[in-house]
């Protein structure tokens, strides 16, 4: 019997990130038993949870063929699971909450704001209806555009599909890419859309939305342009600016790299607008989209060595986008410049960033390099004895998976079975972000009253 007056100690209640963590490990297993069911192909165990991570965590890396390999069922399966991957299992939950009527608890709350990355979101619920409509009009779009290119394709480019056939193609790439999944039903991902530019500006278009982040476009479409009163106006947020100027320059920077460094490669024998058409969308697709339209075991070292930068930064925050994220890099950028010019304050556009944001970005950063590097290592162990090249094919393999991009040269499928579980923690913890591992490690520190005196350390 209970003694009176004794309290019952609080229960404990998981942490937000530890709430994510396991909803994406959740949507993993029951993907995995859904491809290991014979009306998917009865997948291996661990080509099917190598195969429901890769989809889930919207990264593309595959070791089969989804679009020979799987059953229609299997496919839908993926295609379900880059869905639900790429709007976030954390999204989906309050989107039902929301549907239901019923209040939103502060711990619900803190998960969202979180995977928006933002402190403070203004009108939680109309941005999370404008957020599930948003994504499903532009996919349905997005789709539209792409069924006329394969129920009438370019000439010389393309595949002709019946119009039934030629639909659900265009859905599953349409979802595929806005979700900067990269997952193809094409054997050699849209190389056979080289001549093609109107289908590679759709896919194009489609990875830059998703991969600029949900709270960007909810910023740029609730501002009335037309209203000359500033207050009524609304504002573009520092946010919003540093995304899209960032995101422009690595756009242009893509580009001009590939299209220098491929020209008289990969590119050769194209016509001169399609050269510049797949430029671009090479440019674009390793922001953590996975898709290419070259054969990306024929490119150069240097193109590997460029693109595997870009697949470092990825997107944005907020996004299905992986990678350290456009918004850390500016802020790393700026905080060298402020060093180097013996200033104390990060400042972007007259404001002065938060110290700590900008150790947020600095830890973001290491805790990326440290896990590709200690990814890496772990391969050129598992891996050896290695063939002449292959380091170098297993670093480019190991940051496309920690960034969730999906680009490859062809040497996934050929890793051994603790080279793929090595890759499988690289797509899972690159989804969490390494922010988010850093806080499933210990919490945030809470404000001290306590203050130590301050030493000088030597450094650099």
């Amino acid at each position: 019997m209970r003694k009176k007056g004794k309290k019952e100690p609080p229960a404990r209640r998981l942490s937000p990130q530890w709430l994510v963590a396991l909803g994406f490990l959740s949507a993993i297993l029951v993907g995995t038993a859904l491809l290991c069911h014979p009306a998917a192909s009865a997948l291996p165990p661990l080509t099917a949870f190598f195969t429901a991570t890769s989809a889930t965590c919207v990264t593309g890396l595959s070791v089969i063929d989804i679009g020979t390999d799987l059953t229609r069922f299997g496919q839908l399966v993926v295609l379900a699971l880059i869905q639900f991957g790429g709007l976030g299992i954390t999204t989906f939950g309050t989107f039902l909450l929301v549907l239901v009527g019923r209040r939103l608890s502060v711990q619900n709350e803190f998960v969202l704001m979180n995977a928006y990355g933002v402190e403070e979101v203004q009108g939680l619920r109309s941005l999370l209806l404008w957020t599930m409509a948003f994504t499903f009009l532009f996919e349905g779009v997005g789709a539209l555009l792409l069924w006329t290119r394969y129920a009438w394709p370019a000439a010389g480019a393309g595949v002709h599909l019946d119009p039934w056939t030629a639909a659900y193609y265009a859905t599953f790439h349409s979802v595929s890419a806005f979700c900067n999944a990269g997952f193809s039903l094409h054997s050699d991902s849209l190389a056979s859309f080289q001549r093609d530019p109107l289908y590679l500006l759709v896919i194009d278009t489609l990875i830059v939305s998703g991969g600029l982040g949900f709270l960007v476009l909810y910023n740029l479409i609730t501002i009335k342009f037309w209203r000359r009163n500033l207050k009524t106006r609304g504002r573009i947020s520092l946010h919003t600016k540093i995304t899209l100027i960032t995101t422009l320059v690595l756009l242009l920077l893509g580009f001009a790299a590939f299209a220098a460094q491929e020209w008289d490669n990969t590119l050769r024998g194209l016509p001169l607008a399609d050269k510049i058409a797949c430029a671009l969308f090479q440019s674009v697709t390793p922001r953590t989209a996975g898709f290419n339209v070259v054969p990306m075991d024929l490119i150069h070292e240097s193109t590997r060595f460029t693109t595997s930068l870009l697949m470092l930064v990825g997107g944005s925050p907020g996004s299905s986008a992986g990678g350290i994220k456009t918004t850390t890099l500016a802020v790393l950028v700026v905080t060298i410049a402020a060093l180097c010019r013996n200033r104390r304050e990060t400042v972007i556009y007259s404001r002065t960033v938060p110290n700590a944001v900008v150790r947020e970005a600095i830890v973001i950063l290491l805790l990326a390099i440290s896990m590709i590097l200690t990814a890496f290592g772990v391969l050129l162990w598992t891996e050896s004895p290695l063939a002449p090249g292959d380091s170098a094919k297993l670093a480019f393999e190991t940051i496309s998976a920690a960034a969730t991009v999906g680009l490859s040269i062809n040497h996934t499928p050929t890793l051994s079975d603790a080279g793929r579980w090595v890759i499988i923690c690289c797509m899972y913890l690159g989804r969490l972000g390494p922010l988010a591992i850093a806080l499933l490690i210990g919490t945030r520190d809470e404000n001290r009253r306590i203050r130590f005196p301050e030493e000088e350390i030597v450094v650099g």
